[in-house]
């Protein structure tokens, strides 16, 4: 039997709207997917057995195991110099700085240790810092995930409450645990830092110290007790803000005890 022209019409109509919610369900994983990042889960890489309490004295003791493998980090990625960890907040990540000229600075800015892309990144020094962390100011960037990876969680000191319990985090590296006070955090602009102050300069380096003690945001937390001065040893850990993309939001931190370890 011969289908009507009506009966027609309703079959191009359905197949025009399957179609449509097709592409309407491709179009939204396009653009939800890149956002989406898997966890990557660095616990193989971790000492269960180890010291981790930097406070702890090792005075006339052996030193403690470092709470970090970096023997075996090194064979995944000789670019790892560090690990950043939190007590209260899953910021748990390798750091890296790019070796080798055929890497630039920001060159784990969209991929992961093993080179790959990723929306995610990795946690990394720009070339103008030590892998070591001596410099006066290092700066680590992170990105502000939607999935709260990476550095999403640091928009969680924008809450009083949260700063002041909160005042410590630490980067081990080899033989060394470093424990850091936070003293600010704050929304700042999109400038590269390092391009912008000269931290070999004892007035370029004052200027930064001025504004991380008193930062001219209306977004701000800052612990008042803590003294900053040309001998500290900083590390601002750097991400963007949810609103605007010429912001930048820095939780820094003052070196306050280097552990040593095994």
């Amino acid at each position: 039997m011969a289908r009507t022209r009506k009966e027609k019409e309703r079959i191009i109509s359905i197949v025009l709207g399957v179609i449509a919610a097709v592409l309407t369900v491709v179009a939204v994983l396009l653009i939800v997917l890149p956002y989406i990042r898997r966890k990557d889960n660095y616990n193989e890489f971790k000492n269960k057995n180890a010291q981790i309490d930097p406070d702890a004295s090792s005075q006339g003791e052996p030193l403690p195991e470092n709470p970090i493998k970096f023997d075996e980090l090194a064979e995944k990625n000789g670019d790892i110099c560090g690990w950043i960890q939190f007590e209260n907040l899953p910021i748990d990540y390798p750091v890296v700085r790019p070796e080798g000229e055929e890497k630039s600075t920001d060159y784990y800015l969209r991929r992961d240790l093993e080179g790959n892309f990723s929306w995610g990144g990795t946690v990394y020094m720009q070339k103008v810092n030590s892998p070591d962390f001596s410099n006066r100011c290092t700066i680590l960037y992170g990105h502000n995930m939607h999935d709260l990876t990476m550095f999403g969680h640091l928009k969680d000191f924008r809450d009083k409450n949260f700063f002041d319990d909160n005042p410590y985090f630490y980067i081990f590296r080899r033989k060394h645990i470093l424990k850091y006070e936070i003293k600010s955090a704050f929304v700042y602009d999109d400038r590269l830092i390092p391009a912008s102050f000269d931290f070999n300069n004892d007035i370029q380096s004052q200027n930064f110290i001025d504004e991380v003690c008193d930062p001219k945001s209306l977004i701000k937390n800052v612990r008042e007790d803590l003294e900053v001065t040309l001998d500290s040893k900083m590390v601002v850990l750097s991400t963007c803000t949810d609103y605007n993309k010429n912001e930048r939001y820095l939780v820094v931190g003052v070196l306050v005890k280097d552990t040593e370890t095994k």
